[in-house]
């Protein structure tokens, strides 16, 4: 047996003004030396454990690129074909293989693509031929299409938001591919669209019982694998929307009936489960409630989400902080390559004059005017991202500054990344923990990091590019029959 492993991800704002280009992917490879590089120890680990899996049955492995950018815009059609073909050409190189293993993300559109993952998987189809098994392994905030399952033999989503399982889905999904190259199983898969669109965090009830019960069900009565498609609310595609998923052992029916009556009892949680944002006002307010409890309130900034595509230069919260005379408190982290360059160059302690943020547009606010202390500099900075059953990855945030004024830490980066860890703070001998108030430029995926060390754990809706109100976001292409539009489109 032989198996190629290769991944190409991105998740697309369709409303972000950042265009993703071939510069913006980080593309790497098994053999590069990046390899030893700690900041890519995560990145590589995936890789290295699958490699590890696929020799342990016998099995020849063979990796192509990996290659992943930020949450933008469009990515430009160009820069998508490039990496694919690239790709491809690898694929053909190594032919003939048995298994083909592909990590992608779900919401990638580009310029002439609003299906990447469909257009991806079909090119793979034609090379590999109808006998070969082909896996993809997709992030939940993906636009899940019957296009996709009908090229691959067995997809797999991630189940935790935050995304916490992407190795354990890995793991799942090539011990089904393996075991159906080797005869042991016959995949079938069927869809249920639930008419939905949201964000669901599975950290709380009822989305964490929810997602317990699937796992429950998998390996019992012939179900392979199931999985729920939440959707990306700001990718303007057609098939944008809740999809749930489930793979059976060579049993149609028994497929679809599963994920009918799953995606059914999902969209009956719906007004329990849909992340429902504060005001920003109405949040802030609330900090001196919780004064005497020694820990800081953590407010999720999640519409000017870098891992969403926005640009992670808004000011909103910044000012209110400000105009409301909040003190002792942290924000992290506003993207400013200026702002960053300027305070490299003069250095911890200097004190300077700054404009910060607010340079992307008005989903971005007005910049901010504010005398500042350099407190801290560090190039290239990283931060850790925790791993079921696996080391915690270490994403770069660039080069990253910590300035002080009136009384709030202001974490500066000149790479667009959301924050993840607590690290962004403590990195520069800020103790998190010690603050009244910490506000995150994220969604959720701050939430595992954080969630230990907060008094309370908001989420508010100021401006920005993350519309968080979906009857308010400008659809040409999405169909609107569905929830929230509709309270009850299947007519119950």
């Amino acid at each position: 047996m032989k198996m190629f492993w290769a991944g190409l991800a991105t998740e697309t704002n369709t409303f972000s003004p950042f265009p993703t280009t071939i510069a913006d992917f980080q593309v790497l490879r098994a053999s590069d030396s990046d390899a030893d590089d700690p900041q890519f120890s995560g990145w590589f680990e995936g890789i290295n454990t699958i490699k590890k899996m696929a020799r342990e049955r016998g099995y020849d492995f063979v990796a192509s690129l990996s290659a992943f950018a930020e949450p933008a815009g469009y990515t430009v059609r160009s820069a998508y074909e490039q990496l694919r073909d690239e790709l491809l050409a690898d694929l053909k190189a190594a032919m003939p293989v048995d298994i083909v293993m592909l990590d992608l993300h779900g919401a990638m559109v580009a310029q002439g693509y609003d299906d990447c993952e469909g257009d991806l998987t079909a090119r793979v189809r034609e090379i590999v031929g109808k006998d070969a098994r082909i896996g993809v392994e997709l992030d939940l905030h993906c636009h899940l299409t019957q296009d996709l399952l009908d090229q691959a033999d067995v997809v797999v989503i991630y189940k935790e938001y935050p995304h916490v399982d992407v190795l354990e889905r890995a793991k799942e999904l090539f011990a089904l591919l393996a075991d159906a190259a080797e005869g042991k199983i016959k995949p079938v898969m069927a869809l249920f669209d639930c008419r939905m669109v949201g964000l669901f965090p599975t950290t709380r009830q009822p989305m964490r019982g929810f997602v317990d019960e699937m796992m429950a069900l998998e390996g019992q009565d012939g179900v392979l694998s199931i999985s729920l498609a939440h959707g990306f609310p700001w990718g303007d595609v057609a098939d944008m929307g809740v999809r749930m998923l489930v793979v059976t052992d060579n049993d149609v029916p028994k497929a679809q009936t599963l994920a009918e009556q799953l995606g059914r009892k999902f969209f009956a949680l719906r007004h329990d489960v849909d992340q429902q944002p504060s005001p920003l006002a109405d949040v802030l307010s609330r900090v001196a409630d919780y004064a005497e409890s020694g820990k800081p309130v953590v407010i999720a900034d999640i519409t000017d989400n870098p891992g969403g595509g926005a640009p992670s230069d808004s000011t909103f919260a910044l000012k209110a902080l400000l105009e409301r005379g909040i003190t002792d408190a942290g924000i992290a982290m506003i993207w400013d390559p200026v702002v960053v360059d300027i305070a490299k160059r003069a250095g911890v302690g200097a004190k300077l004059q700054l404009r910060i943020g607010g340079k992307m547009g008005p989903m971005s606010g007005d910049p901010v005017d504010l005398e500042v202390e350099v407190i801290g500099v560090a190039a290239n900075m990283a931060q850790e991202f925790e791993q079921q059953g696996a080391e915690p990855v270490k994403l770069p945030c660039g080069d990253t500054v910590a300035l002080r004024g009136r009384g709030i830490d202001i974490i500066v980066n000149s790479s667009r990344t959301q924050v993840l860890s607590p690290q962004v703070f403590s990195n520069f001998g800020i103790d998190p923990t010690r603050k009244r108030c910490l506000v995150v430029k994220s969604t959720q995926h701050f939430y595992a990091a954080f969630a230990p060390i907060a008094s309370a754990v908001f989420y508010a809706g100021a401006p920005g590019a993350l519309v968080p109100y979906y009857q308010q976001i400008p659809y040409r292409n999405v169909r609107t029959d569905k929830y929230p539009w509709l309270d009850d489109p299947f007519g119950l």
